[in-house]
């Protein structure tokens, strides 16, 4: 028998999902230099870089070039990308099976977390994901619609995360700081016109635990169009927090404090906007009016105390406040989805497994052949180079079962057989050269306009031209 992993017997891998722990987990593999592997890649999107493309706020370009690392993957000859084809739906887990000796699935967690409290589902009242999608012009957002007419002059992100500071951070912005971006022309148009005076960013515990970085928190205080705002008396450490610093001497959180406290001295420039950071505080309810438009948020002020695990966590006082905002969207963490023909975990939101190893919840039994990578695979932490080192753990748990001949045993290992299966089932589907022809495009009308790209916001505009 010819030894899996030869010229002769190429390992055949798919990976599901082209976001950056799915092109990690490729490229980890493409270092193999003593196995023959072939890689099949597989987005139900035309386009490739998930939450890179989608996820990435517009001003921040430089994070984006981490594309340019995919791009030298994807370019490699053993290397293909089925675009616009969902797995699960076009083609099913089982049938992937007859083709390839391992699939990996990298697809992300692609809901947000609700906050539990009355008056969520009022209007208005948004997951900061879907805002941050609309303005990165994803196609499956495209027509959503955010109130910001002139009404609207106050907003609230729940949240101190990543994506929160994106999202105020947006707001804040300039049109002239957002027109040389990558931004959906939809929202350029509609965040530059708005209404929006103030933005809330509200953080349920204190500084020193919130998840932004120095960088992040930095940059907002030098927008050239929105002040900034933070009370002193929520940048001053009480005595847990306190301890917990002394003790653990991290100079980053030093500094992060330093910055936050810098701010809480500053006087307001006169800018069109005013950021307000906002620490210790919860939301316990939207008010609405009476045509069911969120017109305010009551917050409760917390306090933080110490728990088993010796964390500090926030508990809610018996005082109250009420924010006269019109807009509110909340940040407070994404969730995995269940795959078709997957075990899940519904409470972590991510699928079993081992190392990457998927795992039957009710047998607790490895599903041979089948892994998983990033946030699907560990929830939904860290930041884009977060992916590397856990793909990393997931190729190494491939390449022992490959050794241990633990494979799948494909009837039809070919690349032409799942070729001509996708083709049947999805003839619409966007090939590398096809993706590149979309990205030549979008480039070219940018450059026009003097900005990275403009990107195309529906499925049918990229295949237009194919």
């Amino acid at each position: 028998m010819t030894p899996l992993g030869t010229e002769a017997q190429p390992l055949r891998v798919a990976i599901v999902g082209s976001g950056p722990a799915g092109f990690y987990v490729a490229e980890k593999l493409q270092k193999e230099e003593d196995l023959s592997i072939e890689i099949d890649m597989y987005d139900r999107l035309p386009t490739p870089f998930g939450l890179v493309r989608f996820g990435v706020a517009p001003d921040h370009e430089k994070i984006k070039n981490v594309t340019r690392v995919f791009d030298k993957i994807s370019a490699k000859p053993n290397f293909r990308f089925f675009g616009n084809v969902d797995v699960g739906a076009h083609v099913s887990l089982a049938e992937l099976q007859q083709y390839y000796h391992q699939i990996c699935f990298a697809t992300g967690a692609q809901t947000d977390r609700r906050m539990g409290i009355p008056g969520e589902d009022l209007d208005r009242s948004h997951a900061a994901t879907e805002f941050v999608a609309w303005y990165n012009s994803h196609p499956d957002y495209r027509d959503c619609e955010f109130d910001l007419s002139s009404e609207v002059e106050r907003v609230a992100v729940v949240g101190v995360g990543n994506v929160a500071v994106d999202v105020a951070r947006m707001l804040c912005r300039t049109r002239e700081e957002l027109a040389s971006t990558d931004i959906a022309d939809h929202a350029l148009e509609a965040i530059s016109g708005s209404g929006i005076k103030e933005v809330y960013m509200l953080g349920r515990r204190g500084p020193v635990q919130a998840a932004f970085t120095n960088p992040e928190v930095k940059e907002l205080g030098e927008m050239p169009g929105a002040d900034i705002e933070v009370l002193l008396e929520e940048v001053t450490l009480d005595a847990l927090s306190q301890a917990k610093l002394d003790e653990g001497q991290d100079k980053a959180t030093l500094k992060k404090l330093e910055i936050l406290q810098g701010f809480a001295g500053r006087d307001d420039q006169g800018k069109r906007k005013k950021l307000t950071i906002r620490f210790l505080v919860s939301p316990v309810e939207l008010i609405g009016d009476e045509d069911g438009k969120v017109v305010a948020m009551r917050i409760v002020k917390n306090e933080l105390y110490e728990s088993e695990d010796g964390s500090l966590r926030p508990g809610a006082t018996d005082r109250y406040e009420e924010l006269p905002v019109q807009l509110v969207f909340r940040s407070v963490g994404y969730h995995g989805v269940p795959l078709a023909d997957l075990p899940f975990d519904e409470r972590r939101g991510i699928v079993p497994n081992e190392k990457g190893r998927v795992i039957d919840c009710d047998t607790d039994v490895r599903v041979e052949g089948v892994y998983v990578s990033g946030w699907i695979k560990r929830g939904p932490t860290g930041v884009i180079g977060t992916n590397k080192p856990d793909a990393g753990e997931t190729v190494a748990a491939m390449l022992e079962d490959v050794a241990a001949g633990a494979v799948l045993d494909p009837l039809h290992p070919e690349p032409s057989s799942v070729e001509k299966l996708i083709a049947e089932r999805r003839p619409e589907y966007v090939s590398l050269e096809d993706w590149r022809r979309i990205n030549d495009l979008e480039v070219s009308r940018g450059k026009d306009q003097g900005r990275p790209r403009v990107k195309f916001t529906s499925v049918g505009e990229m295949l237009a031209d194919l």
